[in-house]
């Protein structure tokens, strides 16, 4: 039995580009409920980062509660109440996770 060859070869299927790399520090509450102070990560925006967060602590749902009430730097700059999605992440980043805490 004979092979033949496609007309057009398909061409594997090409990793997905995770984005840039960076560091998310969390402070306070979301520190002690993730249980470090600072994680690597790999996304485009600060939602995407956000949810593989939400994915990597799932076994904490702490974490989750304490991230609702949260603010962000991001690179030093407050995010403020602009949508996630719309916030871009650079290569060596960094993303502070800010759960309000008394005296500031």
């Amino acid at each position: 039995m004979a092979t033949t060859e496609p007309a057009h070869p398909v061409k594997p299927a090409l990793p997905a580009q995770p984005g840039p790399v960076g560091t998310m520090r969390y402070w306070a509450a979301a520190k002690a409920a993730t249980g470090t102070a600072e994680e690597p990560y790999a996304a485009r925006t600060l939602a995407e980062a956000l949810d593989a967060a939400r994915r990597r602590h799932a076994g904490s749902p702490e974490f989750a509660r304490v991230l609702v009430r949260c603010s962000f730097l991001v690179d030093g700059a407050p995010v403020g109440t602009r949508d996630h999605a719309s916030v871009q992440l650079a290569e060596g980043g960094t993303v502070e996770v800010l759960p309000p805490f008394a005296g500031g």
